[in-house]
């Protein structure tokens, strides 16, 4: 669950495609490990910042495809901005984070974590490898955007992340018995692409991502565990304070103006009011009558933007 008063941080950690194929082949011993190994390396990462020790709160999704259906393991990683220094006693708030820190960071944890779990000399030769082919680390996206205001709004987007299938029925454009066309939006140009496979390859691509039995996809670490939380909800609730004052019943995630707060300020109405009830909408899905889906929700978590707390897909 995510606390009210507590600024949070949307990160993204992925693993290069050289290593997909070992993710595959020993799901059981490396998702775990990835997980601990992120937790591991944004303790690091805060403490390095602060230069002080901190142990952060995270709530860890590990998912295993990309926007083709194509293995991909990465985490997503709901992050407090920030972490709790036991020695001292006290909550330390990071305004700032140096994500060039965090990519080196994230590609040492990585990789040595593969080298340890497998200890086999294919793994010491591919770890090698990444490290000569990423000289500025791997991948690390620490999303600035805003996710919907309220706690329980980002809860429930996540969770629609998580159980959505690889490639979903309305991704689907054509079956004839012996091919599935599929469609996707691609990360290099975002652009719409079709794939055309052969069923049998198409299936293959979905139950690629069965998880081992008992595997838990979402797990808590550190501080966002709920009997460490209960301990020092007051130290982070005071230290926050004096940075921008007590937020109540919100998430606040550090980042601009959205759309919804400039139209709001320059038209002096709110445009996700619905002018007949007057309840708050939210952005789902947009359609064009030439493009056709242009804006989807669910792609939009995967990157971690969202609209419906107001920013506007175009932002």
């Amino acid at each position: 669950m995510l606390h009210e008063g507590v600024i949070y941080r949307h990160i993204v950690l992925t693993v290069p495609d050289v290593l997909r194929s070992p993710f595959y082949q020993h799901a059981d011993e490396l998702l775990s490990a990835l997980m601990r190994c992120g937790v591991r390396c944004l303790d690091d990462f805060f403490s390095t910042v602060a230069r002080q020790e901190l142990k952060g709160g995270y709530i860890v999704v590990v998912q295993t495809h990309g926007r083709n259906g194509q293995y991909n393991p990465h985490l997503h990683i709901i992050a407090t901005s920030g972490g709790f220094d036991q020695q001292a006693q006290q909550w330390v708030h990071l305004g700032y984070l140096p994500y060039r820190m965090l990519h080196k960071k994230w590609q040492w944890y990585a990789l040595e974590m593969c080298r340890e779990t497998l200890k086999t000399d294919e793994m010491n030769a591919l770890v090698d490898a990444c490290y000569s082919k990423y000289p500025h680390g791997f991948v690390a996206n620490v999303q600035q955007g805003d996710v919907p205001s309220r706690y329980q709004s980002l809860a429930r987007y996540l969770a629609k992340y998580v159980v959505s299938p690889p490639i979903s029925l309305r991704r689907i454009d054509r079956y004839d018995g012996r091919y599935v066309t599929y469609h996707y939006r691609s990360h290099k140009n975002e652009r719409v692409e079709w794939e055309r496979v052969d069923v049998y390859t198409f299936i293959g691509r979905m139950i690629q991502h069965v998880l081992p039995k008992g595997f838990k996809r979402i797990r808590y670490y550190g501080v966002q565990a709920t009997k460490t939380f209960a301990k020092i909800k007051g130290l982070i609730r005071q230290a926050l304070a004096k940075v921008q004052g007590l937020i109540q019943d919100a998430v606040k995630i550090i980042g601009v103006k959205t759309y919804r707060e400039r139209y709001r300020e320059s038209a002096g109405r709110d445009p996700l009011l619905c002018p007949h009830c007057h309840h708050e909408m939210g952005v789902w899905k947009i359609w064009h009558p030439k493009y056709g889906v242009v804006y989807d929700e669910l792609q939009a978590i995967s990157r971690g933007r969202y609209a419906s707390s107001g920013r506007s897909p175009s932002d």
